[in-house]
């Protein structure tokens, strides 16, 4: 069998003084947009952007990331104002609703939430379906997929009473689902919500309390994860976000999305960065061992990978990570934690980055991940549940940009194009004529 090379690029007869000009689409702050979709009919050709990086797929007024200068926005409001001075749900109705809530919205929206928290108890036996070692994210994964077939009389997303009473149970159960997959990896009983708790303390409870004994809220432990769950809470077109738009832009249901989103979410470039950190720290193991590491991780040819340092979008200090860095001493402190020898490590890690040429040339700083590990980790949780908690926090931005996403008149079906370098057409060959060839995959 004769292989036939891959047809050579097709170079554009546009002559450079013919080339079409497009709308240039100012943003309220920020960097403006070429609005490129006449371009294949105008110019004969597509755009090429893996990762999508240089690219923009929505509208969205809800998120804002300057990466050169440090600034994270939620609906116009820093990040490190948020967390000093509102509470989680009062960020989860700014990011759906455009304006802080006031007293009386604060409190109808608080009462919804709580009445939302329960889990239909058939749903447990989709628990008990899993292996008790199976990772949290793939429980969670399963777990709110299947909550559309408990909701399917409310699964018209154009009618705004089924989005905002979807949007709300996913928000209330979401702490509950992360808890019970906890829970059932332990082989202990699962633990109702309570009502008279508020988000975070309830989540605190039913992962750590059991039915022998009073449970004991440490308000340190409550104010270090309300401020997580606000900074986690949303980060613009990240790739989860992205993936609920994606899922979302084919009409799905919210349910669906979710967990799509949450599966995105789940691994070490993502939302499980925090997770490798605390795997990276014990790797390192001393301080003394810190510039042998640093030496790794600077040689391209060597497997180790210094996690927590850098971002795709921040080219400066991580504006969620200096709001957490002085929390994480904080909590440390009041746990009586303060000699952590992680902490220790982590602080000194910093240190010694942040005056070597390598880090400071490259822009690599901490990012938000290499403080929420160690907090996670001093609030007594495994490094399996530090994504399953980001995932209850990011519930809420995924729900904004679902809605938003939803009340769009510009929303179209996501269908990306390719650039293909395969075969051109040819004959087929018989299958007693066929040379072997090897396997692309394997």
């Amino acid at each position: 069998m004769t292989a036939i090379a891959n047809p050579a690029p097709v170079q554009s007869a546009i002559e450079p003084h013919a080339r079409a000009q497009f709308p240039l689409l100012q943003p309220t702050i920020g960097m403006p947009m070429l609005d490129l979709r006449s371009l294949a009919s105008r110019q004969g050709c597509y755009a090429y952007d893996p990762g999508l990086g240089e690219t923009g797929i929505c509208r969205s007024s809800i998120t804002y990331v300057d990466g050169e200068r440090r600034i994270l926005l939620y609906r116009g409001y820093p990040i490190d104002a948020l967390v000093e001075n509102c509470s989680f749900l009062e960020v989860a109705w700014l990011l759906t609703n455009g304006e802080l809530p006031d007293a009386g919205q604060l409190a109808g929206f608080t009462r919804d939430i709580t009445r939302h928290t329960m889990l239909n108890e058939q749903i447990h036996a989709i628990f008990r379906g899993f292996r008790r070692d199976a990772h949290p994210m793939a429980v969670m994964c399963g777990v709110v997929g299947a909550l559309a077939a408990f909701y399917h009389d409310g699964l018209d997303i154009f009618d705004r009473r089924h989005r905002l009473v979807a949007s709300h149970r996913l928000i209330a159960k979401m702490p509950t689902i992360a808890a019970m997959a906890y829970k059932y990896s332990l082989g202990q009983p699962f633990v109702y919500p309570r009502n008279d708790l508020g988000y975070a303390e309830n989540l605190l409870a039913m992962l750590f309390s059991v039915p022998c004994e009073a449970f004991r809220l440490a308000p340190a432990a409550a104010k270090a994860l309300e401020a997580l769950l606000i900074i986690q809470a949303d980060h613009e077109q990240n790739a989860s976000t992205t993936a609920m738009r994606l899922v979302g832009s084919t009409r799905a249901n919210p349910y669906a999305c979710t967990a799509a989103a949450i599966a995105a979410l789940w691994r070490p470039l993502h939302g499980g960065a925090n997770e490798a950190v605390i795997e990276t720290l014990k790797a390192i193991g001393t301080v003394e061992r810190i510039p042998e590491m640093l030496r790794r991780a600077k040689d391209r040819t060597d497997p180790f990978r210094l996690m927590g340092f850098g971002h795709r979008v921040y080219k400066s200090y991580d504006p969620r990570a200096k709001v957490l860095r002085p929390l994480c001493q904080e909590i440390m402190a009041s746990l009586g934690r303060s000699d952590d020898p992680l902490l220790r490590l982590a602080l000194e890690l910093e240190r010694i980055a942040l005056e070597d040429e390598y880090f400071i040339k490259r822009k690599l700083y901490p990012n938000v991940d290499f403080y929420s590990g160690l907090i996670f980790r001093a609030l007594g949780l495994p490094a399996s549940m530090f994504t399953p908690i980001f995932a209850v926090a990011r519930t809420a931005g995924w729900l904004a940009h679902w809605n938003e996403m939803i009340a769009d008149p510009e929303t179209r079906i996501c269908r990306p194009r390719q650039l293909y370098q395969g075969p051109a057409e040819r004959p087929l060959v018989a299958i007693a004529d066929r040379q072997p060839c090897p396997p692309l995959v394997g």
